[in-house]
């Protein structure tokens, strides 16, 4: 190999990146919190059949007389469903009346209300689920290679997470259940790119004995990174293609298209400095131990 990127000698570039978008988006949280969905706070699903092929803004027009926080889906050409935290049943009568009146063949088709202790209920097991995504994921990485290269997977995780609700809590972005199942579609995603990364590193480890972790670990992502890169260019095309294409699912889309990023540059940029730190360390106390004996 003629080239080899100095990746890891940058890592306090990407360190500082990373720290200051998480700083800010903690801070964020901390002052204004985060913006909780219908899933999470509770509240209102209403499903309106319109009869025919219809103008998404005009019925959000009417919507807006009776709720500012609303999230309105287009189902499909003749139908929308519409949640919000804030709607009372007036108001959902209300809303009927007047796109009955815009569309004579409109009518209610469901109408479901959503407690807040059920959506406390669910923001908590989608944490747990979260939670035991990970330690999985650093199980079954520690036991398949070793105990460093699943700490630094484990690291790459909670930066990805923390990476993903920062820009959501610095734009001010509604996080749902859409949220929670895109962040652990990421997540399989970010630990399946590491771990190509890493099964490199492995390998180059034996045939570059004698040779500092930090150079392996650059001859291993020089190695892989034309693949990471390609691979994250056809996701994000495909998936901001739905993104703009296709309305309907832009709420999963999007959080998607966060994590991908998210999650190419901290299995390139985190993943690997933080196993050559690990790394480092485990030899350097071998070496103590080794020294205290003899």
């Amino acid at each position: 190999m003629d080239t080899i990127y100095k990746i890891i000698e940058k890592r306090k570039i990407w360190f500082t990146i990373s720290l200051i978008v998480i700083v800010i988006g903690i801070f964020t949280m901390a002052t204004k919190g985060l913006e909780y969905g219908l899933d999470f706070k509770g509240g209102t699903i209403v499903e309106i059949n319109l009869g025919s092929n219809f103008n998404k803004e005009d019925v959000d027009s009417i919507i807006k007389k009776y709720s500012k926080d609303f999230q309105s889906t287009k189902s499909d050409n003749k139908s929308i469903t519409i949640k919000s935290t804030s709607l009372s049943s007036d108001n959902v009568n209300n809303i009927v009346k007047d796109v009955k009146a815009k569309y004579k063949k409109s009518s209610l088709t469901n109408q479901e209300n959503i407690g807040a202790v059920i959506g406390k209920e669910t923001r908590v097991k989608a944490i747990q689920a979260v939670i035991v995504a990970i330690i999985a994921m650093f199980i079954y990485i520690g036991i398949r290679f070793e105990l460093s290269y699943g700490i630094a997977a484990m690291i790459s995780l909670v930066h990805n997470i923390l990476v993903m609700l920062s820009v959501y809590a610095i734009f001010r972005i509604s996080i749902d259940t859409n949220f929670i199942a895109a962040t652990l579609t990421v997540m399989g995603y970010s630990v399946h790119d590491t771990i190509v990364v890493f099964d490199r590193i492995r390998e180059n480890h034996k045939y570059m004995r004698g040779q500092e972790p930090e150079m392996v670990a650059d001859a291993s992502v020089t190695q892989t990174l034309a693949r990471s890169i390609n691979t994250v260019l056809t996701v994000v095309i495909t998936l901001a293609s739905v993104y703009v294409l296709v309305p309907s699912i832009r709420i999963f889309s999007e959080p998607i298209l966060i994590g991908v990023i998210t999650g190419c540059y901290s299995s390139i940029c985190i993943a690997s400095p933080c196993w050559v730190i690990i790394k480092k360390r485990m030899i350097n106390r071998k070496k103590r131990l080794r020294s205290a004996v003899q």
